[in-house]
This record gives C-alpha cells, sequence and structure tokens, in this order.
C-alpha cells in the first residue's frame, strides 16, 4: 500500500485493519477508576504486610505483593494494561526485587522479540492481500456457516499447532479473519459476539495442541530431558521419551483438547450469527509478486524452524531474516508495519516474561510450588494429577510455559515418588498443562489475537478460566485411561 503524505488523511479501506491505539481500555468514570486502583493497591499492600515465611526470601515477598496489585490492575484495566505493564519493570526496581537490567532486559528477550516480528507478520499479511486469499480458501473450503467453520478452524489450529509455532498458526488465521469482520462493519472495541468468538477460539485452539508432538513447543523436550535426568540420577537408568513415542502418547490427547476448545467457547461465546454474511468469495485471481514473494518467505521461514536443532538459530534470527526479505524489496514498507503494530499488547508480553523471570531469580514461583503442591498429599489419583496441572496452569498464565516446566518439574518429580504416582505420568503432563492459560499475558497466541482489539481481558478470563477446568479434566481422564493401555506407567 502506499504511502500517503505526511499530514494528510486517508479514510481505511472496508477490509483494513486498524488497530485502535487503546482498544482494550473502555470508557470509565474517574471514580470506577479509582475504586479499582485503590482496591489493587490496597490488596499488594495486605500482601506486603503479611509475615515473611521462613522459606521465601524478602524480594519474593515483595514481588508476591507487587504481583497481586498488577494482577488486580490488569484484569479490572482500571489504566491501560500497557501502562500497569511499564510499572512492572519499574516497580521491580522501586521496591529493589530485581536490579534495574534484571526488570527491564526480559522485555526484550528472544521470545519476546519472537513475539514481535510474528505479530509484525500478521501485518504484514493483511497489507500484501495474503490475509484475504486464505480466507478465501477457508470459506470455500468450510463454508460460511458460523458452527461449522469455527469446528473446521478450532481442529485446524490444533492439529498445526502440534508441529508448527502456536504464535504462527495463530497469526495467520486471525490476520485472515480480521478483514472479514472489517468488512461486516464490526470494528475493534464493538460489543458483537461474532469477532469475539472467534478471536478467541483460534489462540486457545492453538494452544491447545502445542503439546501434541515433540516439536510443537520448547517445553514438550524440556520435559522430557528432565525426566531423563531425574530418573539417571535416582535410579541409574535414564527414561529417554523418543520422537515416535512421545507423539504415541500425547497427539491422540491433542485431538480431545481441539475438540473440547471448540465446544467450550461455541458453548460459552455463541455468536447470534448463524453465516458470515456480506463475505465476498470471489476469486482473489493471479498472486501478485509481493503476495507469492512474502508467502515464499514464509514458507522458508517455517523450513527454517524446523532445522533450528540443525543450525542453532533462536526463531527469533529466522523471524529477523524473513522481515528483512519482506521490507527489502519494497512489498510492504517498515513504516506501515510499525504504524499498524499494536505496541501496547506487545509490552504487556514484556511485562509477562519479566515477572516469570523475577518468580525464579527471586524464589517466589518455589515458595507458592513448595506451598502448594504438598496440599494434594492423600488424595486420590484424579485429583492429585488435576492439582499438579492447574498449579501448571496457574504458573503458565504469568510465566513463559517453558519456564513454568523448569519451574515445577524438579519439585513434583520427587512428590511422584513420595506420592506413589509414576515419574513418567508427572513429566509428562506439565508439557501438556502448561499449554491452558487463564490470562492474557500467558502466551504469544493470546497476546496477538488480543492485540486487534477485539476483546477485553474480562471477555478472555470468562472463557479461558472454564476453558482451562474442562481441558484438565479431560486430559486427567486421558491420562489415568489411556497411558495405562500403551504402557505408559
Amino acid at each position: 500500500m502506499a504511502e500517503h503524505a505526511q499530514g494528510e488523511l486517508r479514510k481505511p479501506g472496508p477490509n483494513e485493519l486498524v488497530i485502535d491505539e487503546h482498544p482494550e481500555t473502555p470508557k470509565q468514570s474517574g471514580t470506577s477508576i479509582l475504586i479499582k486502583c485503590a482496591i489493587a493497591l490496597a490488596l499488594g499492600i495486605f500482601v506486603y504486610i503479611l509475615p515473611t515465611p521462613d522459606n521465601l526470601s524478602p524480594e519474593g515477598h515483595r514481588l508476591l505483593a507487587l504481583l497481586v496489585a498488577v494482577l488486580v490492575l490488569w484484569i479490572s484495566e482500571a489504566i491501560p494494561i500497557g501502562i500497569t505493564a511499564l510499572c512492572v519493570g519499574a516497580g521491580m526496581i522501586a521496591f529493589k526485587i530485581v536490579g534495574n537490567n534484571d526488570a527491564w532486559t526480559p522485555y526484550a528477550n528472544p521470545a519476546v522479540m519472537f513475539v514481535l516480528m510474528i505479530i509484525m507478520f500478521g501485518v504484514v499479511l493483511n497489507e500484501v492481500g495474503l490475509a484475504k486469499r486464505m480466507m478465501y480458501y477457508l470459506l470455500k473450503m468450510a463454508g460460511t456457516n458460523v458452527k461449522k467453520l469455527s469446528f473446521v478452524l478450532a481442529i485446524g489450529c490444533t492439529m498445526l499447532a502440534t508441529i508448527l509455532h502456536d504464535a504462527t498458526v495463530t497469526v495467520v488465521m486471525v490476520f485472515a479473519f480480521v478483514p472479514v469482520f472489517m468488512a461486516m462493519g464490526m470494528k475493534p472495541g464493538g460489543k458483537a459476539k461474532l469477532p469475539k468468538f472467534f478471536l478467541i477460539l483460534i489462540p486457545l485452539a492453538a494452544s491447545a495442541g502445542g503439546f501434541g508432538t515433540m516439536i510443537g513447543g520448547g517445553r514438550n523436550p524440556l520435559a522430557v530431558e528432565m525426566l531423563a535426568r531425574y530418573t539417571k540420577d535416582t535410579t541409574g537408568v535414564s527414561k529417554v521419551i523418543g520422537f515416535v513415542e512421545y507423539f504415541i502418547i500425547q497427539f491422540p490427547l491433542s485431538i480431545f483438547t481441539g475438540i473440547a476448545t471448540w465446544a467450550v467457547v461455541y458453548f460459552l461465546f455463541r455468536p447470534e450469527e448463524k453465516e458470515l454474511k456480506g463475505v465476498s468469495l470471489e476469486d482473489p485471481g493471479p498472486m501478485s509478486s509481493a503476495e507469492l514473494g512474502v508467502a515464499l518467505i514464509f514458507l522458508g521461514a517455517f523450513i527454517f524452524w524446523f532445522l533450528g536443532d540443525i543450525t542453532g538459530w533462536h526463531v527469533s534470527v529466522v523471524a529477523a531474516i524473513a522481515m528483512v526479505g519482506f521490507c527489502g524489496p519494497g512489498w510492504v514498507s517498515f513504516k506501515t508495519i510499525c504504524d499498524k503494530f499494536p505496541w501496547e499488547s506487545w509490552i504487556v508480553f514484556g511485562a509477562g516474561v519479566s515477572l516469570g523471570l523475577a518468580l525464579l531469580k527471586t524464589g517466589a514461583g518455589k515458595f507458592l510450588a513448595e506451598s502448594c503442591l504438598p496440599l494434594l498429599q492423600g488424595h486420590g489419583s484424579f485429583v492429585t494429577f488435576f492439582g499438579l496441572g492447574f498449579f501448571g496452569s496457574l504458573l503458565s498464565s504469568v510465566m513463559s510455559n517453558s519456564a513454568a516446566v523448569a519451574l515445577t518439574l524438579p519439585i513434583t518429580l520427587p512428590m511422584a515418588d513420595m506420592l506413589g504416582m509414576s515419574p513418567v505420568a508427572v513429566a509428562l503432563l506439565a508439557p501438556i498443562t502448561t499449554s491452558f492459560i487463564m490470562l492474557v499475558i500467558g502466551c504469544p497466541p493470546t497476546i496477538i489475537a488480543y492485540s486487534t482489539g477485539y476483546f477485553t481481558q474480562v471477555d478472555f478470563i470468562k472463557v479461558a478460566v472454564p476453558w482451562c477446568i474442562c481441558l484438565l479434566v479431560i486430559v486427567v481422564l486421558g491420562l489415568l485411561i489411556y497411558w495405562p493401555m500403551i504402557g505408559v506407567y
């Protein structure tokens, strides 16, 4: 799209994604804002004045107080979430929780930079017309019936996420659907259920499949590695789970989590519309040079992500090279990408990573695990596995899923022996349950979808909490019924 002259007003096209600067912050009265901020401050102070437990550092205690206040501000949306996110780094420095670098550096760590560039991919797809073309083929295959289309979409996102990065799946689907809603007159910040339904369904469905194969996410090989190390230390023999064995154990469960994701979101956020009306199914015709070039580079990025173990490159390196390929030939300008990039949502993800690392550094995360997990002793297998899973999901909602796995397994694996449980089952449960998050800040897919401005954090929590509980029940039942059938334990 050609750049317009400075100062010239330009009316957006009907299918063009325009992200409101503050789509997530509804109009509030001054009194409402003050009350919400006062509640957040009061709860933070309450946690702060509690006696510091012996197994918790003073820094960890202060961090938990800050975390409580921040979560209330994020969920209530008392102030723009980007401002709250900036206060996370500033607060950790002001209250001497971590040093300056430890507070701010995570805002630009490799995972956060990858999210930045993968969201930029979505802007590129929309700008060159590939998003519209993908939507044409999706509608041609699944039709415009909302129920059928959403079911195909949910299963497709879950299955794709077992072999691709869930953020990649999300960015492709989100930016394919947004122009459709714009064409239907449903803009960000509105009350229509239809865009909220689809744009919450996409990231949850993608997250529900990331555990399905070894390459679906970094938490998967990490759990396998930690299991092998633990069994080597305790028995002298490593329990090594190979790629095929992992697939047989985990992939069937992802089919059920994909179906359950669609069912939960459809039940809780069922749109009034039965069809996508006013959507044109006209053949977009031959691909333009820009579309073809972007598509080839996108394909190349997928290939290099798959080859990550060979190249040793972090996914952010491949994404950066792809950005050069998108902008170098002039297919899309970097200024356009920056103008349409949802910076606020990206900052929120950076704050979440910073909080997660601080939980590890100060020992606050370990304190929570050591305080909560022993409560599961003396209960049946279902309650114990469900409790382990729920705690993993809770941690994963405020830190990366890989960090949640790294934090919990050193505690839960020794617990498995004490409770007479299989270490294999405990280890392989972790990458599944840390895929289910309850807050927008929990993972890149939800941040990507949230950045469009079509739903609020409250909208998301209304769906995500029951979704998480439902999927935990399904996974634990699968663990107790299916895994013994195939000899996992």
